[in-house]
């Protein structure tokens, strides 16, 4: 596949991301309340050198330009703190105060954030809060601008289903997401020159505090209109983008567009590697050409979620051509070849950007990537079976690797093998060859008589992690690079460092009570309840208009529905509010709460006897 890149000459996006500029935060770290630091832009420092031999210099370039910080005026009354976490904060200044759009990660650095507006635009309260879309890094640091006591009468607006979306992609497979993104963002490299260097979308991820209020205005259709402390606000929905909640907006008399995350500067995931539903590309096209029709002649600036704005009404029009014909072409083309009969990999070797999209900078691929996302796309319309029955059922990975390093000729021939594809260079091979060593020579597998297992094992980890080294520090992709070096890290060290808690009391509160039953019902050990029945009613004392909601554990499967006249008694009936339920599922008893009980409370605690709680630090390339 051939590939062009942009001409480095061109530094327009350097004088975009710096202008404006008002003050940076200095020093640049945020730290929490018991003096850990949970962001720490100083450590990028070593982006203002040249780029070295250990970074693909289109990835270094982007990562000096997201790792600029500070405070910048975008236009008249419109600001971003800018560099204080993976995205954006915007403030925009209304009658009485300001109205914040996507108050970053973390409390702590939300915090931060406004606070820098306030030592140089004044002490504005907050008068209003926007989130563009469902995604954390937009809503997590919702309580460090909005204090607990402080958001009486403060409007919260968001995309209609922004709730349900935020809440349940951090429950259902909140956990295997959570450690898949320590490898995508590369939160627990060192960071240098030869280690973490971005992110692509943005350095990394904060690791502070996640809050939650929930919106208390949805917007429900394109063409809606707010006002928010005297700000109109007009609104075009964009669901299944970017997110499966998610809008776009413009402040008509500012002349200002916000993009949410729609549009950015860089080519973004249709499937992120941490995981997530598979993304829409061509309605993601859709949304963006409808964009530009019906915004058109009202704006003069827009901004985004993520790195630096673009002004000029046809600069911005330019910018959202490319952006749309970019996903697009990657939908279509990706069609066209799946129906030529390629499979996901095939179209990923296969299918290039037409050239004038390769020479764009914000259509590269530091986030998403041309490769990825095309696979993304075949999953989409065909799922993970390539149609080659070879692959319907094929061992699991430990017992696929141990017949692989057989057929090479034992541990010590596959080792051998795969340092020669290393010295000729093949290190994509090498990486699968050496993948299926460790997995087959685990101590505890029995291997040939060469040389001991656990000697081998850790002889082929090491090689590995050069390998990974190697191919990291040759992509341009900034998830791809983290993926490979935290992949190496793991394999030189073991598991370590922080884990984001997504799982916390705030996030838990706003969960509805269908979604907080679907959270237990994910995590029921199937096998252990196999043999159990038993019915639980809850009746919610603050939410009369959901009745009697009926749990039934039948088959190792809960499930749940609400029932108005039940034609058979439940074994218990709880009656109780959404705090007590709360607190029942936290391991308090209904006496200490006051909950209302009718029929067996034993069988409430054996209901929850069968919910397990995931290991947040399993391994991802180690058996």
């Amino acid at each position: 596949m051939s590939d062009t890149l942009p001409p480095f000459e061109d530094t327009t996006d350097f004088e975009n991301a710096d202008r404006g500029f008002l003050a940076a935060l200095v020093p640049g770290t945020v730290t929490d309340d018991g003096g850990r630091t949970v962001w720490d832009g100083d450590a990028y420092r070593f982006l203002e050198a040249d780029c070295p031999d250990t970074a693909h210099p289109s990835l270094w370039r982007q990562s000096r330009l997201c790792a600029r910080q500070g405070l910048y005026e975008v236009t008249e009354g419109v600001y971003q703190v800018r560099g204080l976490d993976l995205s954006n904060m915007t403030l925009v200044e209304g009658e009485r105060g300001v109205v914040v759009i996507d108050p970053l990660i973390s409390v702590e650095t939300a915090a931060a954030a406004l606070a820098l507006y306030r030592e140089h635009r004044g002490d504005r309260p907050v008068t209003g809060l926007i989130y563009t879309h469902s995604h954390g890094d937009h809503f997590g640091g919702a309580r460090g601008v909005l204090p607990h006591g402080t958001e009486e009468g403060v409007p919260v607006l968001a995309p209609a289903g922004f709730l349900e979306h935020a809440v349940s992609e951090n429950v259902y497979a909140g956990n295997a997401m959570t450690r898949r993104a320590v490898y995508m963002y590369g939160s627990n490299l060192p960071k240098a020159p030869d280690a973490q260097i971005g992110a692509g979308l943005g350095q990394t991820t904060s690791i502070g505090t996640i809050s939650l209020i929930p919106p208390t205005v949805d917007i429900t259709e394109t063409g809606q209109e707010e006002t928010v402390d005297g700000l109109r606000v007009v609104f075009q929905l964009t669901p299944g983008t970017e997110a499966p909640a998610e809008m776009n907006f413009l402040f008509p008399d500012l002349r200002a567009l916000c993009l949410a995350e729609n549009a950015t500067h860089n080519m973004h995931n249709v499937l992120t590697l941490r995981g997530a539903v598979v993304r829409d590309a061509r309605v993601w096209s859709v949304y963006l050409d409808e964009a530009i029709e019906y915004f058109h002649g009202r704006y003069d600036v827009a901004f985004a979620s993520h790195h630096w704005p673009t002004w000029g009404h046809d600069e911005v029009v330019r910018f959202l051509t490319e952006q749309r014909d970019l996903y697009a072409y990657l939908h279509d083309q990706t069609l066209r070849l799946l129906n030529e009969g390629l499979t996901a990999p095939e179209i990923a070797e296969t299918i290039e950007l037409p050239p004038a999209l390769a020479r764009a900078w914000h259509a590269r691929g530091y986030y998403g990537s041309l490769n990825h996302n095309a696979k993304a796309v075949y999953q989409r319309y065909l799922g993970w079976f390539d149609g080659n029955v070879a692959h319907l059922w094929e061992h699991p990975p430990v017992e696929l690797a141990k017949r692989y390093v057989a057929v090479a000729g034992g541990p010590a021939e596959t080792l051998a093998k795969a340092r020669a594809y290393v010295e000729e260079g093949d290190l994509r091979f090498a990486a699968t060859l050496l993948n299926h060593l460790v997995f087959a020579t685990a101590p505890e597998v029995p291997v040939g008589e060469e040389r001991p297992a656990s000697a081998v094992h850790e002889e082929a980890k090491e090689v590995l992690a050069g390998v990974y080294e190697r191919l990291g520090h040759g992509s341009e992709n900034g998830p791809w690079r983290n993926f490979y070096l935290t992949s190496a890290q793991e394999l030189r060290e073991g598991i370590s460092g922080e884990v984001i808690d997504m799982a916390n009391p705030e996030m838990a509160a706003a969960l509805t009570v269908p979604m907080l039953v679907d959270s237990l019902a994910v995590a029921i050990d199937g096998p252990r309840a196999w043999d159990d029945d038993l019915t639980v009613d809850l009746v919610l004392t603050d939410d009369p208009e959901s009745g009697r909601r009926r749990l039934t554990l039948h088959n190792g499967a809960l499930t749940h529905r609400t029932v108005t006249d039940p034609r058979t008694p439940a074994g218990l009936t709880l009656t109780l509010s959404k705090p007590q339920l709360l607190g029942l599922l936290g391991g308090q008893g209904p006496g200490e709460l006051g909950v209302g009980v009718e029929g067996d409370p034993a069988l409430f605690a054996r209901l929850l006897s069968y919910v397990t709680k995931p290991d947040p630090r399993f391994p991802i390339v180690t058996p």
